[in-house]
């Protein structure tokens, strides 16, 4: 697994994670997931990732089998400002996902409160009791078989797109824990299916953008396609997503 180094200033650091690299924080080894993160960088890049007042330190984090973008501080003072910022919505998060059939209408917003669930502790579950979760999704591209879709979060809970996208009768490609056989499309040979799983859930954080602070101007940072997301294009007889357009932040005011 190679990650790579997609921005960086005295202040910030935004890397690509390959899937299959755990961003879990145990509370006895808080550096242990940054360790592994620089440590899955080419070594000449390692050196020059490293802060002088002991960072850096990971804003937020993603699932295990998700690629993407993934956002470090580089000083204390930015830890602190872009930690608010994620915090409170002030960024805007675009994820690319392959789920099975079409989401009907293509385009909309789920809108389904999540809690854990009940019978399996790895999993969240839609709960009217849970907190407010909100994915707005567009379809990109439609075959009978499967979709490519980019989603956008409202808000951040535990496996929120992956619980929203089997909730809608559409779980993502390769996503075992939340994928259920009734909900692929009939027809579809055992086959087919095994060409079209991936071995992880097809999930990438593409697009990342920051509003403009004191510490940067606005930024909107993109993670390339993995491979696995390129074959699957392929596999489908579908184009290569472009980056989304039309990404917007809420406006914030330095200091």
């Amino acid at each position: 697994m190679r990650a790579t180094i997609l921005y960086e200033n005295d202040h910030l650091l935004a890397i690509a994670k390959p899937a299959g690299l755990s961003l879990a924080t145990p509370a006895r080894e808080e550096g242990a997931a940054v360790r592994r993160l620089l440590e899955a960088l080419p070594a000449a890049h390692r050196r020059r990732a490293r802060s002088g007042d002991g960072g850096p330190w990971l804003l937020h984090r993603l699932d295990v089998s998700t690629s993407g973008v993934v956002l470090l501080a580089r000083s204390l003072v930015a830890r602190r400002l872009y930690s608010g910022l994620l915090s409170e919505g002030k960024a805007q998060k675009s994820y690319l996902a392959f789920a099975w059939g079409r989401f009907d209408p293509p385009e909309g917003r789920l809108d389904w409160p999540l809690g854990p669930d009940r019978g399996d502790r790895r999993r969240m579950a839609v709960d009217p009791g849970g907190k407010r979760a909100v994915t707005l999704y567009r379809t990109l591209q439609a075959r009978a078989e499967a979709s490519l879709l980019e989603f956008r979060l409202e808000t951040g809970r535990t496996h929120q797109i992956r619980v929203h996208a089997s909730h809608a009768g559409h779980p993502l490609l390769g996503d075992d824990l939340y994928g259920r056989l009734r909900d692929l499309p009939p027809g579809l040979s055992a086959a087919r299916r095994r060409s079209l799983r991936p071995g992880r859930c097809l999930l990438h954080a593409f697009v990342l953008v920051l509003p403009a602070t004191d510490l940067a101007p606005v930024l909107a940072l993109t993670a390339p396609l993995p491979e696995d997301f390129a074959r699957t294009c392929r596999l489908l007889g579908m184009e290569p997503p472009p980056v989304p357009t039309g990404i917007t932040v809420p406006a914030h005011r330095p200091g």
